[in-house]
């Protein structure tokens, strides 16, 4: 085998932000330096990992890699930084994924009210994103409100808005076969 590429670096990238804080690790509004693109940057949390990398960050890359919809969350690529006493001397693992403007609990806690369309809509987008999930035998684990992200892309003049499906260390590739329709 040839040699391997060497991994991407973190410093391609800009933090503008923390945006959130889960079981899994910190999640980062970033923007990339060289074209501008705003991402979301997903700290893979080492902590409490004697050694090896955590398995639950494995099956979410894992299954990342596979998944290919409109409604779920891309995973675009996996920089490295140097090791530093802020990392315990390890280097720090990122999964740089697409950035969503919202979730669905912010929107929810800012007191915005969703009307019936929209809801629909939303609901439409999620069954859609689960049944991908499903037909590619995943099953997500942990469907919550904040596990739904908005994002806003504009078509034309009119701005629209897409739910994405955050898939995590929590989801799980089912095995055997799958019941009949």
């Amino acid at each position: 085998m040839g040699p391997q590429p060497a991994a991407r670096s973190i410093k391609l990238y800009e933090k503008v932000e923390q945006v959130g804080e889960g079981t899994y690790g910190q999640v980062y509004k970033a923007r990339a330096k060289e074209s501008g693109e705003i991402v979301a940057l997903k700290r893979v949390r080492m902590d409490n990992e004697k050694e090896g990398f955590p398995i639950t960050a494995i099956r979410e890359i894992k299954i990342l890699k596979v998944l290919n919809h409109k409604n779920i969350v891309r995973l675009k690529e996996i920089v490295t930084s140097e090791a530093t006493d802020f990392n315990q001397g390890k280097g720090s693992i990122y999964m740089v994924m697409e950035y969503c403007d919202h979730d669905l609990t912010g929107l929810s806690d800012m007191g915005h009210r969703f009307s019936p369309g929209q809801i629909k809509c939303y609901m439409r987008q999620l069954l859609e994103g689960l049944t991908y999930c499903h037909n590619n035998r995943i099953l997500h684990r942990d469907i919550k409100v904040r596990h739904k992200l908005l994002l806003c892309p504009t078509h034309g003049s009119q701005p629209r808005t897409r739910t994405r499906i955050v898939l995590h260390g929590a989801s799980r590739r089912m095995r055997g076969p799958l019941a009949e329709r």
